[in-house]
This record gives structure tokens, sequence and C-alpha cells, in this order.
């Protein structure tokens, strides 16, 4: 018989775009996005997507300090694969990005494929009332943002962790994004395999129908052949009917409190283990197996939970 596809679950506590306001179930205290981290593992996550935050605010912080105060905690309590942003929060500068990844040398860093519209304003419209100042003109500041990740910054990620032995989940909002990445492979500045983590639902990327799906990943498909692990997320109400979707064409999927607040129509998910269980159960109802940390890591050939500086 054939061996069983192991399916690589993803989940991203916390991110930069959602604010305290709109869930009280958003990870904000290093002990919060700790115990989410590891809940999330225990829950069949191979990989934890970690950002920041001002444990008194929730605003988002990139400083490597902010991100040592939970590090350690992880690390201590479970063998997940840590994959650490440098997108950030917006209007960060990619100094500021790319340090945490810089400083503890990550198995993973998450690396966006180009600048673009990224709107989160449209979150105005359901959310009112906002506990901090922050809140409301973070979001209605990104109807004049430009999320920026030019070739050079791109470049520059690159180089400041290519020591590091960290290898990257690129994120890919758009096509353009796939061919950047494309760009880089033939420069031979990223090597196979290659993680692409397709993003499906942010205003100023591709949307999320089931052709848009499809055409990212015949792109890649195209672009990539046999070289790259093929992941999707899907922003909102799409995370889990594109989850179901790509696992059934072959893809890894991620979820997580970052790219959706929610668990069901009018029902805010409790837990980042929440949805990791939900989408575990809808890849055990395909038929497929979830793969550990350790099958993680050899499917994406990463260095190892050892050779991290945290």
């Amino acid at each position: 018989m054939a061996e069983a596809r192991k399916v690589i679950i993803t989940c991203a506590v916390t991110g930069a775009i959602h604010t305290p306001s709109m869930s009280p179930h958003l990870p904000v205290t290093p002990q919060e996005i700790a115990d989410a981290a590891v809940g999330a593992a225990e829950a069949g996550a191979a990989i934890v997507h970690l950002h920041a935050r001002d444990p008194l605010t929730g605003k988002p912080d990139q400083s490597p300090e902010a991100f040592a105060r939970f590090l350690p905690l992880i690390k201590q309590r479970c063998d997940v694969v840590v994959n650490l942003t440098t997108g950030g929060g917006l209007g960060m500068t990619v100094e500021q990005r790319v340090a945490p990844a810089a400083t503890f040398k990550p198995e993973v860093a998450s690396l966006n494929m180009g600048s673009m519209n990224f709107g989160i304003f449209p979150m105005l419209g359901r959310f009112k009332e906002f506990k901090h100042d922050w809140e409301r003109p973070y979001l209605e500041n990104s109807r004049d943002h430009v999320f920026k990740n030019t070739f050079k910054d791109i470049e520059y990620i690159l180089k400041n962790c290519a020591g590091n032995g960290t290898r990257f989940e690129f994120e890919c909002y758009d096509t353009a994004h796939l061919y950047n990445l494309a760009h880089f492979l033939d420069r031979k500045l990223v090597e196979p395999p290659l993680f692409v983590q397709t993003v499906f639902g942010i205003l100023g990327g591709i949307g999320t129908h089931p052709e848009d799906v499809l055409h990212m990943k015949r792109t890649a498909d195209r672009l990539f052949g046999d070289a790259y692990r093929w992941s999707v997320l899907g922003a909102g109400r799409a995370q889990m009917p594109i989850a179901a979707m790509a696992a059934a064409m072959g893809g890894n999927v991620r979820v997580g409190l970052e790219d959706s607040l929610w668990i069901g129509p009018g029902r805010l998910a409790t837990s980042n283990a929440e949805q990791v269980r939900k989408v575990r159960q809808i890849l055990e109802g395909l038929g497929l197996e979830i793969a550990s940390p350790a099958e993680a890591r050899a499917i994406l050939a990463l260095k190892g939970g050892d050779q991290v500086a945290f």
C-alpha cells in the first residue's frame, strides 16, 4: 500500500491584524501567547506562527524583547516548530520586521513576497467599540497603507537570515508574488523545498473563490514543479472551506486567530486549539493523516529545534 500523505497544520496564534476589542480570546500577553501555541500544538499543529504584542494594550510589538518573553516558555513545554513573522505590523520598517528572526534564528520565518495594498479597515463596519486608543486609527489608516516589501527588502531579509539555517514560509497573496519567488529561486537566493503559503481573502490580495485557489495552485505547479510544498490560509469565513479544498488537492493548511476569529457563523473561536481541532477533523474525515513536528521538519528540510537561539 502507498504510504499515507502527512498534512502539516500551521497555527497562527495572534497576528497583527485583529485587535483586542474584537475577541476576548485573542492572545495578548506573553503567557497567553505561549499557552495558545502549546494548546495548538497539543491539538495537532506541527508549526506555530508567532507575532508579539504589548501585554497592556495588545498593540503589535516587533521588538526582540517582546518575543523573548514567550519563546523559551514554548520551547520548554513542547517540540512544536516555531515560525517567526517578518511581516510584523502595519507601518513597521523592514529592519524592525526582521529583528526577531535575525536574533532568535528560528527554524522557520514568514516572508511576504511583495508589496501590496493591505486593507483591514472593513472591520470597522463590524466592530464599533474599542478598548484602546490605538485600535480604531490602526484599522482606519489601512485605507491608505501599502505593505512595503520590495525586491530590496526581500533580499535584505533573506541575507540577514542566510547564516542562521532559517527556512522561510513564503507568503504569496497574489499571482505576482509567486513570480517574485521564482525570481529569487532563479538567483539561488532561496532553495527547495520551498514552503509556499498562498493567502486568500485579504483586501488587496487575491480573493477566496475556488477558481482563485486553483489558479494559485496551477501557477505554483508550473513555476516550481516538485520543488515546493503547498499550504493555504483563508481569511475570515473562508478559513475552513479553503483548508478543506486545498487538503483534497494535496495541500497543507493554516488556521489560527491571526487569520480568523471565528469557529462558525456568528460564533467566536474560544481558542486557537479549537480551530486546530476543527481543521484536523476535516482532514481526518478526508482520510488524511496529521504531520507531527518531527514529520514537518523532515518534509520541509528544517534544521531542528535544537539549532535555534532561544
